[in-house]
């Protein structure tokens, strides 16, 4: 027993000898056992730095580029494009949110079916594109719900061909567009936001193509598989 305690008082010292006492100040490095890359090799904002002759560490965009994070013009700046609008917003508009007030709104927005250069067939096949990168996978490339995450156990996701998911007759089942738009952004149940993965106007274009799905399997008079 008296080693055991001979022993504890040791590792006691060890602690404090390497830690020190709680509160106490030094003017020493503290000693860091795990320093979640606090310190890295890197120019943060607003530094100077001696490397670059006008002495700024940050550097000017490379002229006729689109900073990450807004949208790419519909068109040339030559053609009267306007500047590009926030790609992630966090505005309150129909555009931004899918809602009226505190309804959600059908139809497109008029900030794309007004401008022709935006609402034309390239941007379904934009919706087609950002739909299969990011929605076929649980969905279904024909949105029915069965997709690849399907045949491993996963819980079927929505089917969008549902009856009456198209219909704005059956209040029961209708999906708005905006209704849509906004389980796109925050997520609903098991599926979560992709608000911060896909733009604004890529959401919407998603949705014109998840119209465009649905009214081929109603043309076809079956569920497209």
């Amino acid at each position: 027993m008296k080693y055991f305690f001979l022993s504890y008082i040791f590792v006691i010292a060890i602690v404090v000898s390497a830690f020190g006492f709680r509160g106490s100040k030094s003017e020493l490095p503290p000693l860091e056992v795990f320093p979640d890359m606090d310190h890295q090799a890197k120019v943060k904002y607003q530094a100077s730095s001696e490397f670059f002759a006008d002495g700024r560490g940050a550097r000017l965009p490379v002229k006729g580029t689109v900073p990450m994070g807004f949208e790419i013009p519909a068109k040339a700046a030559v053609d009267g494009a306007t500047p590009p609008r926030v790609g992630f917003t966090n505005g309150l508009s129909y555009y931004d949110t899918g809602k009226m007030g505190d309804f959600y709104g059908d139809g497109l927005p008029s900030e794309i079916i007004a401008d022709p250069a935006v609402f034309n067939a390239e941007f379904i096949k934009r919706g087609e594109q950002r739909y299969n990168i990011n929605c076929a996978i649980c969905h279904g490339t024909s949105g029915n719900g069965k997709g690849v995450t399907s045949r491993y156990g996963i819980l079927t996701a929505f089917n969008l061909q549902q009856p009456g998911n198209s219909d704005p007759a059956n209040a029961g089942a209708y999906r708005a567009d905006g209704a849509i738009f906004d389980v796109i952004t925050n997520g609903k149940g098991l599926m979560g936001s992709y608000g911060g993965n896909i733009t604004v106007r890529d959401r919407w274009a998603i949705v014109a193509y998840i119209r465009a799905l649905q009214l081929a399997a109603k043309e076809s008079g079956a569920t497209l598989q």
